[in-house]
């Protein structure tokens, strides 16, 4: 099969690998159809992890399934299917209570297992013609009768449609409250786009990239122009000086300030800034313990600057970490096939995989119109 490779830094080729098989009774095979570069395959495009050399990437997948192993009772030959970026078991400890993307029995010696992804497993990743799911029958979201035809929106499932919900989730929204995103990338998006859904009854999105603050606008959200670094004050202005009621990180670690300077901590001491008191702050943006090319000493350890002082002044509350998948997608699922959700709104790009190199070196500049890459392995 063609599978898009991890080489090096900023290195990735398109490459012929065997097929993957059936290793165990509990796993499935499936074609894929359409796969997604995520904002954090970028971390592992520029170099900033673990990542081996030859593996293969991409942890949004989608496809049709066309085998399964002998214990698998659920999912069928045949089904189409949507699978959570996490590699989850479905009943150790952390699975019966929630959370999936905390499995240890996936990831042994490790706390969460996923697709193509530094430190998380040896799975192979789904940038490829075909992809090995293990715990086929927990896995797998099956999809309606609706899945070719709203395929760019159910394939959002695997990622960023639920962490976007997470965040909302994490900081706790409620109907009728204001909400601060920072960051207007996919994940950030999506985070405006459910904190809509939940009742907020405005939303607000700092960045300062103009192509994705016109996309905040088009669903309905206050754009924030932070080039001038005054986003927080704009906010306070928006909020009659008290702050938003809640606020979601949708950055992590590789956070630039107006400069375009590396600056972790940035968004995240903002956001204690931007909320009001006893507000609460959901973090969604990628941290790491490590990163060799962090740009201060500090952030090499994966650690930053926090205004703790001004955290507790406040009393604000903060809940932070990956998305379990599976607490949503099948809700978020029902609202796609119902037309009362359609996160396909972000994707500027469709290629196919033999483009994806292209998709990335894009995708990573930031370059004007790039938004959300969907590759199609079967053109």
């Amino acid at each position: 099969m063609r599978a898009l490779v991890y080489n090096g830094p900023r290195d990735v080729s398109v490459v012929e690998r065997p097929d993957p098989t059936i290793e165990k009774p509990t796993d499935a095979l499936v074609r894929i159809t359409t796969t997604n570069i995520c904002g954090s395959d970028l971390h592992m495009y520029e170099g900033r992890t673990s990542m081996e050399s030859g593996r293969i990437l991409g942890h949004e997948n989608l496809g049709e399934v066309i085998e399964v192993g002998k214990a698998v009772e659920r999912v069928k030959k045949g089904d189409r299917v949507c699978l959570p970026f996490n590699v989850s078991c479905g009943c150790c400890e952390n699975c019966e209570r929630g959370f999936t993307g905390a499995c240890i029995r996936a990831n042994p010696g490790g706390v969460g297992a996923a697709y193509g992804f530094a430190d998380m497993g040896p799975y192979a990743g789904g940038q490829a013609e075909y992809l090995r799911v293990p715990y086929a029958d927990f896995n797998c979201l099956v999809l309606p009768e609706d899945a070719e035809e709203k395929e760019n929106d159910y394939v959002m499932l695997a990622d960023i449609f639920p962490t976007g919900y997470h965040a909302t989730e994490l900081a706790g929204v409620r109907p009728g409250e204001s909400v601060v995103i920072y960051g207007a990338g996919p994940v950030g998006l999506m985070a405006a786009y459910s904190a809509t859904i939940r009742g907020a009854y405005q939303v607000m999105v700092v960045d300062t990239n103009k192509d994705r603050l016109a996309l905040a606008e088009q669903i309905g959200a206050i754009p924030i122009d932070d080039t001038e670094q005054d986003g927080v004050e704009q906010v306070l202005e928006l909020t009659n000086g008290l702050g938003a009621d809640r606020g979601c990180e949708c950055v992590g670690y590789q956070c630039f300030n107006c400069a375009q300077r590396e600056t972790p901590g940035l968004t995240m001491n903002n956001l204690v800034k931007a909320v009001k008191g006893t507000g609460g702050i959901g973090v969604v943006g990628v941290f790491v313990p490590q990163d060799p090319g962090g740009a201060t000493d500090l952030a090499k350890e994966g650690k930053i600057p926090f205004d703790i002082g001004m955290f507790f002044y406040k009393g604000q509350q903060m809940a932070i970490g990956q998305c379990h998948v599976k607490r949503y997608n099948r809700y978020l699922m029902n609202l796609i096939h119902a037309e009362k959700a359609t996160p396909s709104f972000v994707i500027s790009h469709e290629l196919p995989l033999q483009d994806a190199p292209e998709g990335y070196e894009n995708f990573d500049a930031r370059s004007d119109g790039w938004t959300k890459v969907v590759l199609k392995p079967g053109r």
